[in-house]
């Protein structure tokens, strides 16, 4: 909104910092960091008030876990608030991929609330049906899917080679709806602990900042042998929003939480990555800097599969968060090593854009 209002002006003055993609970014950052710690103390009451007994904890779970009864979910709100908010401000509301992205996160921040919702109603741990939101999650993911595929084209590029892509056709949509999906499925699994989905959901945005930026830049992309997407490089001001607003959000769920995220946080921000990525045409990438949500998604399916077969159980308790609990180690301690692991994926995923 202030860029075309900027643009309308002229820039005049101070008004062209509004031009650079690097003060937009930053400003996003702060916006989203300071609505959602302004808003976050008043939310959380109501939503503390509104939930009662808040949200629902596995009987079957750790049993250290039983200690966050009462404590509300939900939180996702404050996320989708800030963030909302801090893109509307400073993104160029005419770009198509901003909307494409939106659609996803708002889209998949409904699904996610409604399964919340049914939680907390129900005082149960069962939420809406698996078919259902797969359902839906895959409706919304095809539509941006296809929306991005006419500005962007149908082509999936592999890391480690010099612009080496398939051209998937007709096909694209598909391949595209699912990885937003997976993904988005990836990190509402991944959320079972204090801040333990936050910061590596931080931490891969700031790793997407940087792709984005290099891959709208037709002379950084050319250079480091990437796919040059035009008009991508304005999603490092939603990257942002998505930083700021999940530092604003990780205050508050910081150990011991003050409010849960929730399916309406976590669905949310897995497919606004998965849309950034395939934005980007860094999909196998993502897999590689948000190798911590595969590797807890992964835990899960085989943990089914293999007791489905076997009647026995590979894990002690998926996702594997819990396996380490299970092991032994205090929460604080799993949620911490598995940011490390978060922020060593970044790096090997942006290393993979120079080594081509």
């Amino acid at each position: 909104m202030l860029y075309w209002i900027a643009e309308q002006l002229g820039f005049p003055g101070a008004l062209n910092l509004i031009r650079y993609l690097s003060f937009r970014a930053g400003a996003s950052v702060a916006t989203a960091l300071f609505i959602g710690l302004i808003i976050g103390p008043r939310f959380i009451g109501w939503l503390r008030v509104r939930q009662g007994k808040g949200q629902p904890i596995r009987a079957d779970g750790p049993q250290t876990h039983l200690a966050k009864r009462g404590t509300p979910t939900m939180g996702g709100l404050m996320i989708l608030t800030s963030l909302s908010l801090s893109i509307l401000i400073w993104m160029d509301l005419r770009n198509p991929f901003v909307w494409a992205c939106m659609f996803v996160t708002l889209g998949f921040g409904a699904i996610g609330f409604l399964d919340d919702y049914d939680k907390v109603r129900k005082a149960s741990t069962a939420g809406v049906s698996g078919k259902v939101r797969l359902l839906l999650e895959f409706a919304i993911a095809g539509v941006a899917a296809w929306i991005i595929m006419q500005e962007n084209g149908s082509g999936v590029f592999f890391p480690f080679t010099n612009r080496y892509f398939i051209d998937l056709g007709y096909f694209y949509p598909l391949f595209a709806a699912f990885t937003i999906v997976a993904f988005g499925n990836a990190v509402n699994l991944t959320d079972g602990l204090d801040g333990l989905a936050t910061m590596p959901v931080i931490i891969a945005s700031v790793a997407f900042m940087v792709i984005v930026y290099l891959a709208g830049n037709v002379k950084f992309a050319d250079y480091l042998g990437i796919p040059h997407v035009p008009r991508a490089g304005d999603l490092t001001i939603f990257c942002g929003a998505v930083i700021g607003a999940g530092l604003a959000f990780l205050w508050y769920n910081a150990p011991p939480a003050a409010v849960f995220m929730g399916d309406t946080g976590s669905l949310a921000l897995g497919g606004a990555l998965g849309t950034i990525a395939v934005v980007a045409h860094h999909e196998i990438v993502l897999g590689i800097i948000g190798g911590l949500f595969v590797v807890e998604a992964m835990s899960v399916i085989i943990q089914v599969f293999w007791y489905k077969r076997t009647g026995k159980r590979i894990f002690r308790m998926a996702p594997i968060h819990h396996h380490f609990e299970q092991l032994g180690w205090s929460e604080p301690t799993v949620v911490i090593r598995f940011w490390i692991i978060s922020l060593v994926l970044a790096l090997a995923g942006l290393s993979t854009l120079k080594l081509r």
